[in-house]
């Protein structure tokens, strides 16, 4: 059965080529232009992703986004928004947003963003705790190996959140960099090592499987330890 996306958007102009594009994708796709026939529509035909868009004319689409957590929707939640305060994005987050997306934006960079958050939502929805085996929790930002949460600061956490969503694939340090600290970030990227080296040393300590491997001169990857 092919995956359902919700497009919430009271903009028709915005809402169509959407809705377009995603069809052309596979996905089966709804459309609802309030916050209020959102949370309906989620609560009689969840949704895999849901495209929400903040300035809604009923509720705000933050308000959506807690009240759809609360009622147990575990599906990802793409905030789109002419928003681009770096303050919404944090909140939008706080609240249970799993990704962040400001106007305009490319379709191509949505498209591939929906697919990032299918790869991890299946991922947490199949995985049960097993020990060693690293757990995500994006809504409430936790991290676990089997049942024993991992402690980890917000920059270890953001970090390892897009390792996980590209796993097994190279993730560029400038990628990194932009998306964990600041794109105007001028500092040493020395930050981004020391980081990453306590992120490893708090997952081996956890008895974590999987490794935060250097590839030189190109970034970091999240791969499973290699069989014995």
């Amino acid at each position: 059965m092919g995956h359902r996306v919700l497009v919430v958007e009271d903009e028709e102009d915005i809402a169509f080529p959407l809705v377009r594009t995603l069809e052309r994708e596979g996905y089966e796709v709804g459309w609802v232009d309030t916050g209020q026939k959102a949370l309906a529509e989620l609560e009689g035909r969840p949704a895999d992703v849901v495209i929400l868009d903040l300035g809604l004319p009923d509720l705000d689409g933050l308000e959506v986004c807690r009240r759809a957590r609360e009622a147990g929707y575990d599906g990802a939640i793409m905030i789109v928004t002419a928003r681009a305060g770096e303050l919404d994005r944090v909140v939008g987050l706080d609240y249970g947003a799993d990704d962040y997306l400001s106007k305009p934006f490319g379709l191509a960079e949505l498209q591939a963003r929906v697919r990032a958050l299918l790869r991890r939502t299946a991922g947490a929805r199949e995985s049960a705790p097993v020990d060693g085996v690293l757990r995500i929790d994006v809504a409430a930002r936790r991290v676990y190996s089997g049942e024993d949460e991992v402690p980890l600061t917000g920059k270890e956490f953001d970090v390892l959140s897009i390792l996980a969503a590209n796993r097994d694939k190279v993730v560029s340090r400038g990628r990194l960099m932009a998306d964990v600290w600041d794109e105007n970030w001028y500092g040493s990227t020395k930050t981004l090592d020391v980081t990453i080296g306590r992120l490893r040393q708090k997952l081996e300590s956890q008895g974590v499987s999987d490794r935060v491997v250097a590839v030189r001169g190109v970034g970091f990857r999240l791969e499973g330890a290699p069989e014995a």
